[in-house]
């Protein structure tokens, strides 16, 4: 018998991204099996790992002896199960520590209001407070008093809500008893109302239910306004992205034509950051 030829790497495009360039083949067919345990977050067996990507255990375990040596994946030694290596690691290490929100963050905004029509903003948590950093205006005039660099209230406004609900205890409270004591704050305030600590803490737990925050009227009358939390890869909130309007033409229902995409938007961006929530 002739001797048996061992096929090198294939080098034939991708159909699922066939984009006229070379590519191999071999690796595109191995990566689900990293997207596996990307998704899974746990270790997994042999057989529930290549089920996950969609092959026999025959076929995964070749690309796993591959991967192992290569460092993007390990397996333990007393169960068998498979999970991310220690280069696989390093990768996204690497990858986290690069991204910047707002760079992130500016596209998707963008679409966003190209999708609902109205204004949205991008806020960061500034040394007083929620600051507003980037907004897209809407197509008609909106009278609302807030531009790049605005810091919002912690208490009063959709934005400093969502802060006030996904900061760290500690952090929120700082935050809202600097803006107590902040004239500048107060005064963009039509009227104070200081919450009680009960009845802040279930408005917070709201916030959180729904995953956004909603204001009506409020600061401004006659102007509506929904916000939703960005995290990074730690869980932390980055940033807070907030969408407002005319109450006559806001729907500023927890489940309707500004609050899906708005928070589907949020969800994206954080996946872009590494948030595994």
């Amino acid at each position: 018998m002739p001797p048996t030829k061992t096929a090198g790497p294939s080098t034939t495009p991708s159909n699922a991204s066939n984009d006229g360039r070379r590519s191999i083949q071999s690796v595109e067919v191995g990566f689900p099996l990293l997207k596996a345990l990307v998704d899974a977050a746990r270790p997994l067996t042999l057989r529930d790992l290549s089920a996950a990507a969609g092959m026999t255990s025959a076929k995964a375990h070749p690309y796993l002896v591959s991967f192992i040596r290569v460092g993007v994946v390990q397996q333990d030694a007393a169960t068998g199960h498979y999970e991310l290596g220690p280069f696989a690691l390093q990768m996204g290490l690497v990858s986290l520590q690069r991204l910047d929100p707002v760079r992130v963050a500016l596209p998707e905004l963008t679409q966003l209001q190209a999708d609902i029509g109205h204004t949205v903003g991008v806020a960061v948590l500034g040394s007083h407070g929620p600051t507003m950093i980037h907004i897209t205006e809407a197509s008609y005039p909106v009278h609302v008093n807030m531009r790049k660099g605005t810091v919002m209230s912690m208490l009063h406004t959709a934005t400093g809500l969502v802060f006030a609900a996904w900061l760290p205890p500690k952090v929120a409270e700082h935050y809202i008893a600097r803006e107590e004591g902040d004239n500048a704050v107060i005064a963009t305030l039509p009227v104070q109302r200081k919450s009680s600590p009960a009845h802040l803490d279930t408005v917070l737990a709201d916030v959180r239910v729904h995953g956004m925050a909603r204001a009506l009227g409020n600061p401004l009358p006659g102007v509506d306004a929904l916000s939703v939390p960005v995290f990074d890869h730690t869980g932390a909130i980055v940033l807070a992205l907030t969408a407002l309007g005319p109450a006559g033409l806001f729907d500023a229902a927890w489940d309707g034509a500004i609050a899906k995409p708005l928070l589907a938007c949020a969800q994206e961006i954080s996946r872009k950051l590494g948030y595994r929530g």
